[in-house]
């Protein structure tokens, strides 16, 4: 009897940690859904890349609400600058997110100069800011004191009309100086000043896409129906941002085009790098049916990497150098991480930060495990370290099996380490098509180079046994012919 119920107790615990093991992890701390597409296009979950830390306002700070922030940006320095349109004034912070000043205003020709609903700000290395100042038509440089160095207002030039209107909304500037204005109304490209404000030409014009149909259409109709319709113009950017190499990012609010991602080259080429399985534009298939992402900032954050903001979902899109979509975090909601009205997005550290108009406040998010392990295996196999690429990329499998750019970046450390054999499965479990190719031909040629003596041996062997063959079948044919002949 007693053996019998030890034989039961030993069953029901090992039931018991059976049902404990297969019990499904909690919920994502995250208030937002996270997600990735597969080589299918199909919304696969992910591990969250980022989740919210904080959230900042205005009256956290003591200095009374923020009303309707248009921009926020990271000097090198660490220091944070939000711009708080709607109460024309600047707010700095530390790399700590703590006040260290307000700027309200500068002098100019011994009087107090304020801003009018400015739409754009930016810091240069040197601790000076550029201020998108909308409604004064200008765009105004201050010094690291809060001094004014100069201002850029409406340009003088014969490729400008008579009656255009010069209302800058954002703009970035490279190291040595020149600025990058993105205008209200503007769709000939990007406004290029020199460092002193003189106006250079445009950058980056966005092609129009016809409607074909409607082109046919316009020319069968009369001139009182042409009026009325749409007419070809391009699309206007709707933001910008720079990287080190002094490549201009730029986004536009084209939600139908399939290129509302751009990087600049000094000639106005667009040379962003697009070998992902599908189109860098923000989501692909329209979750929830909001329809598709409308781009409204960019943020360049190093090692070839770069983030958008998607105002339709209020979303993040982050990307490699290549185009591969490397996570998605945020979302729509009330909550604490939460966006409501996002309007611009930065990077401070390891953390992320959102600026949402429609809460007043600026939302800060900090990487997960799965997230740094993420950004770390890219900036390796960036810089050229993909040995050392492997092990992180290894660790993200652990934490999310589905995620085909890592095993894409083993398998491209297994080609370059030569190991072309071991690179198949890998790009195979990837679904990366041209680099399976690739390693297939190398480990052809491998094989090839390996075996050539074998093959040639066999090959003259068998060459030989054929020649030995028909020499023999001759040999049989004659000595018939020659029986039936009677000559034998």
């Amino acid at each position: 009897m007693a053996r019998t119920v030890k034989r039961w107790l030993v069953l029901l615990a090992a039931v018991s940690l059976l049902l404990v093991n297969s019990v499904p992890a909690a919920a994502s701390p995250a208030p937002y859904e996270s997600y990735n597409y597969n080589y299918w296009k199909e919304a696969v979950p992910s591990p969250d890349a980022y989740l919210p830390k904080q959230t900042i306002s205005g009256s956290d700070l003591g200095i009374g609400e923020f009303k309707d922030p248009g921009d926020v940006n990271v000097s090198p320095s660490g220091q944070i600058y939000i711009l708080d349109s709607g109460n024309s004034r600047i707010v700095v912070l530390d790399a700590q997110y703590k006040l260290l000043r307000v700027i309200e205003g500068f002098m100019m020709d011994g009087s107090k100069e304020s801003f009018n609903t400015p739409g754009g700000l930016f810091v240069d290395e040197e601790d000076r800011v550029y201020i998108a100042d909308t409604g004064n038509s200008r765009v105004v440089v201050l010094d690291a004191e809060g001094q004014l160095v100069h201002t850029i207002t409406k340009p003088e030039s014969d490729i400008l009309a008579t009656n255009f209107q010069f209302q800058p909304l954002k703009l970035t500037v490279d190291r040595v100086g020149r600025v990058y204005v993105v205008a209200q109304g503007v769709y000939e490209g990007i406004m290029q000043f020199d460092e002193h404000g003189q106006f250079i030409g445009y950058v980056g014009t966005n092609k129009v896409e016809r409607d074909y149909g409607e082109y046919i259409w316009r020319m069968l109709s009369t001139k009182a129906q042409r009026a009325q319709m749409v007419l070809f113009v391009p699309t206007e950017f709707s933001n910008v941002d720079i990287d080190s190499k002094g490549f201009v990012y730029a986004t536009n609010i084209d939600p139908g085009s399939s290129e509302p991602i751009k990087r600049l080259n000094p000639s106005g080429e667009d040379v962003l790098k697009r070998f992902g399985y599908f189109e860098v534009k923000g989501d692909i298939r329209f979750r929830n049916n909001p329809g598709p992402s409308k781009l409204i900032d960019v943020k360049v954050l190093g090692n070839g990497m770069y983030s958008v903001l998607d105002a339709t979902q209020n979303r993040v899109f982050t990307y490699d150098d290549e185009g591969h979509l490397l996570y998605v975090y945020g979302g729509k909601g009330n909550q604490v991480g939460t966006l409501k009205t996002p309007v611009a997005m930065e990077q401070s550290g390891d953390h992320q930060l959102v600026l949402d108009r429609g809460k007043s406040n600026l939302v800060i998010y900090e990487p997960t495990r799965f997230g740094a392990s993420v950004n770390e295996a890219v900036a390796l196999h960036y810089q050229g370290e993909d040995t050392e690429a492997v092990h992180i990329w290894k660790e993200v499998l652990k934490l999310n099996a589905n995620y085909d750019i890592a095993y894409i970046g083993i398998g491209k450390s297994l080609l370059m380490e030569k190991k072309n054999e071991e690179a198949l499965g890998y790009f195979e479990l990837g679904m990366d098509r041209k680099s399976y190719s690739v390693a297939f031909k190398r480990y052809r040629r491998e094989m090839m180079k390996e075996h050539f003596g074998t093959f040639l041996t066999l090959a003259i062997a068998l060459i030989f046994m054929l020649i030995l063959v028909r020499v023999a079948v001759k040999w049989r044919r004659r000595r018939q012919i020659d029986s039936e002949a009677g000559l034998h």
